[in-house]
């Protein structure tokens, strides 16, 4: 069942599109102090999938409610209490959230892209409760989920977004998009940011003391006067890390790509295949253009590349870094991604079926897509055709596979925890046994 699905079943109060509809409608007059105003307070309610309407809700009172899936874009709420909410895979992008309180929220997988969390407050935190004999304790979290106290922002896109002066000591971003993200003067002690894309974020004056920036992206990333006492930066990768340019090879990617096409076309008696294994692609303009099949890439650097309706088939890509790049409609058949960082990339509608070839003596066999040992966390494969894919030991943990069609393919060890797989087709497909409940 999906993240959706849960929630749907949760034991909090439904409110209906028509009621908060008439909540915005009264907070709005409770602001411009007009009577018949009522500020809103929807403590400890189910509003997953309603849209807020781009509506202005400062001051109003969200805690410990269910806001997944919600749409809250471009929509204004300074200094509301979003203190223990699960907003996994809410649309927040382009909203004010100045002063916000996030202590405690599960805001895993949202969109909050260009939004404004001036000054929010993003610590843990939990709820209280009396208990039977009047002692304060933990309150229980209602959902199929185990609840920390945290603050989970796991896998969100913050993209430009203003983190200026908020308070986000301990809170997890690991495998979250903060590329561009402006954060100054902010308290990120002990926070969790492996694997977070941090390219051109701006951390002037922050603490980042004890922080966990393992395998982080950190190109371009500003970090003066910030202090970054304890913090692990094992594996972060930097700019001088980001491999060899193609300018070193002598010849422009045209010329080398009219050699390559030679030797496809030729089967290898003329022109030469091109080899990109280990050079940084980041900065190839409309790459994804050209003709890469059969290309050999090996722990090439593709970060955040567009991609879209490229032509990869029967290339070999193990062990390269996709991560945040747009795959949508690309033709990847045969091809391989062994241990290749594909973290956040978008394979909407990709196609990753085997291409099949014919043996001398008439009998065929398949070049399968091989994923075994990729990362795919919070990746987006809605409609993707992945028939007949090597999966073993992929981590497809809280990856978007709505609707893809998954018959024949190998999820040998796979991790799907959190994974959507609401309308997949598995028919044949190998699936560890604690896992087929999803289906």
């Amino acid at each position: 069942m999906s993240a959706m699905g849960e929630i749907v079943s949760s034991s909090l109060e439904r409110v209906t599109q028509r009621e908060l509809d008439e909540a915005i409608k009264k907070h709005a007059t409770f602001l411009k102090g007009i009577r018949g105003g009522a500020r809103a307070v929807m403590k400890f309610k189910d509003l997953s999938g309603l849209h807020f309407r781009g509506a202005d809700l400062s001051q109003a009172d969200f805690t410990g409610s269910v806001l997944v899936g919600a749409t809250l874009t471009q929509g204004t709420f300074k200094g509301v209490s979003f203190f223990a909410c699960d907003m996994r895979h809410a649309h927040l992008n382009d909203a004010c959230f100045a002063r916000a309180d996030f202590r405690g929220a599960y805001v895993a997988g949202a969109n909050l892209t260009g939004a404004d969390l001036e000054k929010a407050d993003l610590r843990e935190g939990k709820i209280m409760e009396r208990g039977k004999k009047g002692e304060l304790q933990d309150k229980a979290w209602p959902y199929g989920e185990k609840k920390t106290q945290k603050t989970i922002f796991t896998g969100a896109k913050l993209r430009e977004t203003n983190l200026s002066g908020s308070r986000a000591s301990a809170a997890d971003f690991s495998d979250a998009d903060l590329s561009g993200i402006i954060v100054k003067d902010a308290d990120f002690a002990g926070a969790n940011l492996e694997g977070a894309n941090l390219s051109d974020a701006d951390f002037t004056g922050s603490n980042l003391s004890n922080a966990n920036l393992k395998a982080s992206i950190m190109t371009g990333t500003v970090m003066t006067m910030v202090e970054t006492g304890g913090a692990n930066l094992n594996e972060a990768l930097t700019e001088d890390s980001m491999g060899s340019k193609i300018e070193d090879l002598g010849k422009s990617l045209p010329e080398l790509l009219a050699d390559h096409t030679a030797w496809v076309a030729t089967a290898g008696k003329e022109g030469e295949r091109l080899d990109l294994s280990g050079y940084d692609m980041r900065h190839i303009k409309e790459l994804g253009q050209y003709p890469m099949t059969a290309l050999k890439a090996v722990g090439a650097n593709f970060l955040k590349q567009n991609l879209q309706d490229a032509q990869i088939q029967s290339a070999m890509l193990d062990r390269a870094d996709l991560r945040d790049c747009n795959l949508q409609g690309a033709d990847l058949r045969g091809t391989s991604f062994k241990n290749a960082m594909l973290s956040r990339a978008d394979l909407s509608e990709a196609l990753l079926t085997p291409l099949k070839f014919s043996n001398p003596d008439g009998t065929e066999w398949l070049q399968r897509v091989n994923l075994s040992g990729a990362n795919l966390r919070y990746a987006v494969l809605r409609g993707a055709n992945l028939s007949d894919a090597i999966l073993a030991g992929a981590d497809l943990s809280y990856t978007i596979l709505l609707d893809c069609d998954l018959r024949r393919a190998d999820l040998t060890g796979a991790l799907l925890d959190g994974a959507d797989l609401d309308g997949s087709m598995v028919q044949g497909a190998i699936i560890d046994a604690r896992y087929r409940d999803k289906f």
